[in-house]
């Protein structure tokens, strides 16, 4: 018979750990148990590094072929702007030459005629260094600047020392650049 201080349903300590496990393996047996990780074997991380490095390699090479097209461009840009740099400044002169030998193609033209004509393509002339950025460089009465203005020579002159006094031949800046100085006369300091 059983001892009535223990009740039936008790289960000896020993036997307690076993049957946790077993409850806890039933309230799972419906899950699928996790599958240990397996490591990938190392034909498969070659397979995946060589997959990378000739994904990088042509990534690599399209980055070059662009690299080397944008190069060629660039120096295909550069070498139409200094052939064509004057297409603009070109086709204004040509209004300009057009006038000059519609002047000397005019048989019997008198010298009024003539200095009007020539006096109406400076103008067109002079528009057309406006439009361009060319401008002239008369420094008469200006401190001579050897950046812009090349002396010929000096001349005792009762103006200040080192000023320009005579123009020789104008000058001529493109923006800021100078093309071609002023060739000039410059005073020289009295001597007593």
């Amino acid at each position: 018979m059983s001892d009535p201080a223990q009740p039936e349903s008790a289960v000896p300590p020993a036997d307690s750990a076993t049957a946790q496990q077993a409850s806890s393996a039933a309230g799972t047996s419906g899950e699928a148990a996790p599958a240990p990780e397996l490591a990938p074997s190392p034909e498969d991380l070659l397979a995946q590094a060589e997959a990378r490095a000739k994904e990088h390699h042509e990534s690599w090479l399209r980055a070059k072929a662009e690299t080397e097209n944008v190069r060629k461009r660039a120096q295909t840009d550069v070498s139409n702007a200094h052939k064509f740099a004057i297409e603009s400044l070109a086709g204004e002169l040509l209004a300009v030459k057009d006038s000059l030998e519609a002047a000397l193609a005019t048989e019997n033209a008198t010298p009024e005629a003539l200095r009007n004509g020539v006096e109406l393509t400076l103008k067109q002339l002079t528009q057309v260094f406006d439009r361009n950025r060319l401008r002239e460089i008369n420094p008469v009465g200006e401190k001579f600047d050897p950046h812009r203005h090349q002396a010929i020579s000096m001349l005792p002159s009762d103006k200040e020392p080192n000023t320009v006094i005579n123009v020789l031949q104008k000058g001529y800046l493109l923006h800021d650049r100078v093309i071609r100085p002023a060739l000039v006369t410059v005073a020289a300091a009295r001597q007593a």
